[in-house]
C-alpha cells in the first residue's frame, strides 16, 4: 500500500520564469523608461490643470529625487518615508530613493495621528517626502502636533528624541520650519553629480533591501514588513503576464500605492506593459468615471466596495467608457452598457504583504477547467506546505490546514523581530490562512484560521479596534468580528456591553473610533448587549463564534 503524498507544492523554478528583466528597483525602473521613452507613462488630473510624465521624464524625475536624497545625506539602506496619495510625486520618491540607494518606507494617507507617529517612530526614517493636504487632514499641522520642534528647527538640524533620525521633511504644498517645499528640497541636489547617483544604483543587489511597507496583520500596531529588491520587481514584472497586458494598458486606480497590493498591480500592470497610470488621488466615484472617460482607460482597479459606489455614481449612465477592455465582464464596470469586453480577470490567486502580494495565481487566459473553483498554482519558485494548526506537521495532500510558504518574494522579516520568530526551521512563513491543495497542484484558500476581518480590500485586526474601544468611558466589554458581507468581504461589527447607566449609543462609539483609527478601521455597525445576551469566557472575552451568530441574526432582524 503506497502512503499518500504530503500537502508540499512547489512552483516551477525561477530560473525558467520567462518575461524578467532587472531585479532592482533602480533597473526596472532603468528597463522600462529606456524601453518606452517618449510614451506616456501617467496622467493626474489636479485642480483644474493636468499633468503628464513620460517615460522619461518619469526617469528625469526620480533621478532629481535621488540627487536631492544624496544630498540630505541618504546612503545605501538609509530609510526615506514617503505618506502620499497616488500622485507623480510617490512615483519619483520611491524610485528616486532607490535610485539613491535607500529604502522607501510608504505611509498610509488614511493615519491617524497617533498611527503616523508610530509609523515614523518605527521606520527610524532618515527623511519624508509627504503631501501636506489630504481630503480634510493637513499632514504639516499633524507633524508638528506630534514633535513641535519641527515647526521651528531648520531642515537638517532637527534634534528631538520623540523621532531621533528624522532630518528632513519635504512637501508637497509647502510647509514652515524643517517642512521644505517640495521645489526647495529638489534644488538641494543640483550640486550632486549624476554619475555619482549612477555608481551609488549600481552597488544595490536584489538582496538588498528595497522596501518597507506596514500592515495591520494581527497586532494591534501596523507591523512593518521589509522587502528585498528581488521580491518587489519580480512583482512588478509579473503582473504584465498575469493580466496579459499590452502596451495599451490605460489604468485607472484610486486605491493606495502605499498598499503593496496595488503598488504590485497597477504600477506593475500599466508600466512593466509600457502603458499609462491615470491617476486619482482619493477615491469619489463621479470624478472617476469622469477620470475614465477622459483619458480614455482600458483597465481599471478597485475593491469591491467601490465597484458598487461607481455603478450608484450619478453619472453612471452619462459616461462613455468604450475604452475599457482589461476589466472584468461580470463587474460593474465590465457590464456597463457602453462596454464590450470578454477579457477574464486573473482573480484566481491568493497572497500577502509577506510575499509581496501574489504567491498562487492562474494569468489571465487560463483555460476555465484549469482554474475551477481554486486560488491558483505556485509561482516560480515558491513552495508550500499545509500544517496541521496544532501540532505543526505537515498534512497529507487534500487535507485542510494552515497555509505556510517560502520562496523568492518572500519578507526579510518584521521590523523589530527576529526572523526566527517570523519563520519556521525550515524558513516557512506560516500565514495563518487555511486552505488544501488538491492532487493538480492548485491552492483552495478558505479564509483566515484567526479573526483577522477583510474588509474592502484591506485587512483590518480586531484586536486593535478593541484595544481604542475599551478606553471610551462607559463601555465595559467590546469584541470586533468581521461577518459576510456582499460588496465588502466581511463588514467591520463591534459588539459592546456598556456599563450600567453608561449613556451610549452607536454614533458617539464610531465618532470615538474615527478619532484614533483610520476610516477603513472604523466599525460600520456598533451593536449593543447585555451580558446575559452573550457567552463569556471566564475572563469576561466573548466566544467569537457564538457572538458572530448573534450579529447575523440581530443585522438580519434589522433588514427585515
Amino acid at each position: 500500500m503506497t502512503d499518500q503524498p504530503l500537502s508540499i507544492v512547489a512552483g516551477p523554478p525561477l530560473s525558467e520564469e520567462p518575461g524578467l528583466g532587472t531585479l532592482t528597483l533602480s533597473g526596472w525602473l532603468r528597463e522600462v523608461t529606456s524601453r518606452s521613452g517618449p510614451a506616456e507613462a501617467l496622467v493626474m488630473h489636479e485642480g483644474g490643470s493636468v499633468t503628464r510624465w513620460t517615460y522619461d521624464d518619469l526617469w528625469a524625475r526620480a533621478n532629481e529625487v535621488a540627487r536631492a536624497l544624496i544630498a540630505c545625506g541618504v546612503g545605501k539602506g538609509t530609510r526615506v518615508g514617503v505618506l502620499m496619495t497616488n500622485r507623480p510625486e510617490f512615483l519619483s520618491a520611491v524610485f528616486g530613493t532607490a535610485l539613491a540607494g535607500g529604502v522607501a518606507a510608504t505611509f498610509s494617507t488614511f493615519s491617524t495621528p497617533a498611527e503616523l507617529d508610530h509609523l515614523l517612530q518605527s521606520s527610524a526614517c532618515h527623511v519624508l517626502l509627504m503631501e501636506r493636504k489630504v481630503l480634510k487632514k493637513d499632514f504639516a499641522a499633524i507633524l508638528t502636533d506630534l514633535e513641535p520642534a519641527i515647526a521651528t528647527a531648520s531642515p537638517g538640524a532637527l534634534a528631538a528624541p520623540h523621532f531621533p533620525f528624522l532630518r528632513y521633511i519635504a512637501c508637497v504644498g509647502g510647509g514652515d520650519g524643517m517642512i521644505e517645499h517640495w521645489a526647495s528640497f529638489l534644488s538641494r541636489g543640483d550640486a550632486v553629480d549624476q554619475a555619482l547617483v549612477d555608481a551609488t544604483a549600481a552597488t544595490v543587489t536584489p538582496a538588498d533591501p528595497g522596501v518597507l511597507f506596514f500592515s495591520s496583520g494581527s497586532t494591534a500596531k501596523p507591523k512593518g514588513i521589509l522587502s528585498m529588491h528581488r521580491g518587489v520587481t519580480l512583482q512588478l514584472w509579473r503582473w504584465k503576464r498575469f493580466l496579459a497586458a499590452k502596451e495599451d494598458a490605460r489604468a485607472w486606480s484610486a486605491n493606495g500605492f502605499f498598499w503593496s497590493g496595488n503598488f504590485a498591480m497597477a504600477i506593475g500592470g500599466a508600466l512593466s506593459s509600457g502603458g499609462s497610470l491615470i491617476l486619482q488621488a482619493t477615491f469619489q466615484p463621479e470624478e472617476a468615471l469622469t477620470l475614465m472617460e477622459r483619458e480614455r482607460a482600458t483597465m481599471a482597479f478597485a475593491w469591491p466596495h467601490q465597484w458598487a459606489q461607481l455603478e450608484a455614481a450619478t453619472n453612471w449612465n452619462a459616461v462613455n467608457l468604450s475604452s475599457l477592455y482589461y476589466v472584468n465582464p461580470a463587474n460593474p464596470l465590465g457590464r456597463h452598457p457602453t462596454v464590450n469586453t470578454d477579457w477574464q480577470e486573473p482573480m484566481s490567486a491568493y497572497g500577502n504583504t509577506e510575499t509581496f502580494t501574489i504567491s498562487t495565481i492562474f494569468d489571465s487566459g487560463t483555460p476555465v477547467e484549469r482554474i475551477a473553483d481554486t486560488h491558483g498554482a505556485p509561482l516560480p519558485g515558491n513552495i508550500f506546505k499545509i500544517l496541521d494548526p496544532m501540532t505543526g506537521h505537515v498534512v497529507p495532500l487534500g487535507e485542510r490546514g494552515e497555509i505556510a510558504v517560502k520562496g523568492p518574494t518572500l519578507m526579510l522579516g518584521y521590523i523589530g523581530v527576529p526572523l526566527d520568530e517570523s519563520v519556521d526551521a525550515d524558513g516557512f512563513f506560516h500565514t495563518g490562512d487555511g486552505g488544501w491543495f488538491d492532487a493538480e497542484g492548485r491552492l483552495h484558500w478558505e479564509g483566515r484560521l484567526n479573526d483577522i476581518i477583510k474588509t474592502g480590500g484591506a485587512n483590518v485586526s480586531p484586536i486593535e479596534i478593541d484595544t481604542v474601544i475599551k478606553s471610551c468611558p462607559g463601555v465595559k466589554v467590546t469584541q470586533t468580528v468581521g461577518v459576510p458581507h456582499e460588496t465588502l468581504g466581511e463588514l467591520v461589527v463591534t459588539c459592546i456591553v456598556p456599563h450600567v447607566g453608561a449613556p451610549l449609543d452607536e454614533e458617539a462609539i464610531r465618532r470615538f473610533a474615527k478619532a484614533q483609527l483610520a476610516s477603513y478601521k472604523v466599525p460600520r455597525r456598533v451593536l449593543f448587549f447585555s451580558e446575559d445576551d452573550l457567552s463569556l469566557t471566564g475572563s469576561a472575552k466573548i466566544k467569537t463564534a457564538d457572538l458572530k451568530a448573534l450579529v447575523i441574526k440581530q443585522l438580519d432582524a434589522e433588514a427585515a
